[in-house]
């Protein structure tokens, strides 16, 4: 696709549906666990729809993905099986990875997705592996890694970027800077304005772009994905967005106060998508509606498809850690 989503009437409902199902799926969960259905913890991204739909849109299905321990819109924008998630998350035998991975570990070959990660900065030298076998193979794939701000002060980051530039693997590093490591700020953490700045010091491209603007971030992931196909090597792009909710369901959002977060909500990626495609004419104020039922419908579907599924069994719960003797 040559033109932005926001100008083309199918891919404009394609994203806007995609970053409906990340929201109602994300709500859903949240609701599931506040109610005692759920358990363990997750982490949403709730607020951050527009960086998964628009860096996916601009991977072809045989692309790859790594993610993260906020992953559940990466591996919805994907493609993932909604049903599967689900149960997934709700620790039945019909998840992806029969629930035994739960919310940070789910992962989905088939579309390309290698997996969320609880480690901070895991999929980072995962997503370099990939490529580099990619280009060993004379693939022209390429691999988006996902990661959040605070893992770009790992030392994983650095090890992978530095191969990764070095070796000119076709990898596109994807920071969703959301403002907060957990609870602590960037401001505090980092002595630079943007992270895309360190692209620098491995001598690639490095871009920022507002990551609640899904064109801005399709038009900057296209040019990367189109550099890293090229045989040119990677891009550092930086998402600029924010988390809604807190870093995990123990978070209290003791660290940032109700106006900051009303602020950024008002921001909202959705509603914003919704209005430009309106006002351009791409879609009408029915074809948007239909959209928003059609996501709480599939996830009513879902939830209710997952929730009558059997439970993972625990008697064959190491079968794929130990080999059978």
């Amino acid at each position: 696709m040559s033109t932005s989503p926001g100008t083309d009437h199918d891919t404009a409902r394609h994203a806007l549906l995609t970053m409906w199902t990340i929201r109602r799926f994300e709500e859903a969960v949240d609701d599931l666990f506040a109610r005692g259905l759920m358990h363990g913890t997750m982490h949403l991204s709730i607020g951050q729809e527009a960086s998964a739909t628009g860096a996916c849109l601009a991977l072809r299905t045989d692309d790859a993905i790594t993610s993260t321990h906020r992953g559940h819109g990466h591996c919805i924008a994907k493609g993932a099986d909604l049903t599967r998630m689900m149960a997934e998350l709700l620790a039945k035998e019909t998840g992806y990875c029969r629930g035994r991975g739960g919310s940070m570990h789910i992962a989905d070959t088939a579309t390309g997705n290698l997996g969320a990660n609880g480690i901070v900065a895991g999929g980072i030298p995962i997503a370099a592996g990939a490529a580099l076998a990619y280009q060993m193979r004379g693939e022209d794939r390429v691999v988006a890694c996902f990661f959040g701000d605070g893992a770009a002060n790992e030392g994983a980051f650095h090890e992978a970027v530095n191969l990764a530039a070095i070796w000119k693997l076709p990898v596109v590093f994807i920071c969703e800077n959301n403002k907060y490591g957990m609870s602590f700020s960037t401001e505090k953490s980092m002595a630079i304005e943007n992270i895309s700045e360190r692209a620098a010091g491995y001598g690639i491209p490095g871009v920022t772009v507002d990551g609640n603007d899904l064109d801005a971030v399709y038009d900057a992931v296209s040019t990367a994905v189109a550099r890293a196909r090229a045989g040119d090597g990677p891009t550092l792009v930086e998402n600029l967005t924010y988390r809604w909710k807190g870093h995990s369901k123990s978070d209290k959002n003791l660290y940032r106060t109700k106006e900051e977060i009303a602020d950024w909500r008002s921001r909202d990626p959705i509603l914003r998508f919704e209005a430009q495609i309106k006002e351009a004419g791409v879609l009408t104020d029915e074809e948007v509606q239909a959209v928003r039922t059609q996501a709480m419908e599939q996830m009513r579907d879902a939830v209710r498809q997952a929730n009558a599924a059997p439970d993972a069994d625990p008697s064959d719960l190491l079968d794929a850690v130990f080999a059978r003797a």
